[in-house]
């Protein structure tokens, strides 16, 4: 199977790990940015996302809260983190901010071996408002570390 392009580094949304492989933020709420279309996707709402032209997992996590199921939302970042090597990945959630950049930050943390500079990482170079609740903070800087993560 030949290897698909990635992301742009241009391409509105789109997060440069450190590492140097692209994921795309997104809002579900806001129109599809042109471009090329991801191959695959991870949704974090609290309902089953409606049917896309792509591959995708569903992870259940409301607004503003954590992932339903800790040990699932490792998985699927670890998942979704190895998929960078072979798909144009979307992360998303409806506004693109709170449960995104928590996964995005988890992302860098899985990239870099460390949670420490994750939250700001993601601030900087893909919205300054990401990560927005406490919880959300403190799930990212303990990510690594979580023995309900399923990491260990």
């Amino acid at each position: 199977m030949p290897k698909v392009e990635s992301w742009s580094r241009e391409d509105p949304g789109v997060l440069v790990l450190p590492s140097g492989r692209l994921v795309r933020g997104r809002g579900l709420r806001h129109p599809l940015p042109g471009g090329s279309l991801p191959t695959y996707a991870l949704y974090l709402l609290g309902r089953e996302p409606s049917p896309q032209a792509w591959p995708s997992t569903w992870l259940r996590w409301p607004d503003f809260r954590l992932p339903a199921d800790r040990d699932e939302a490792a998985a699927a970042l670890r998942d979704t983190l190895a998929r960078l090597t072979e798909d144009r990945v979307e992360v998303a959630c409806s506004g693109g901010r709170g449960r995104t950049g928590t996964a995005l930050a988890c992302l860098v943390a899985l990239d870099t071996g460390t949670t420490e500079g994750a939250v700001d990482w993601v601030r900087a170079h893909y919205d300054p408002r990401a990560v927005e609740t406490p919880a959300q903070r403190r799930y990212v800087a303990r990510f690594l570390d979580d023995a309900g993560a399923g990491l260990s």
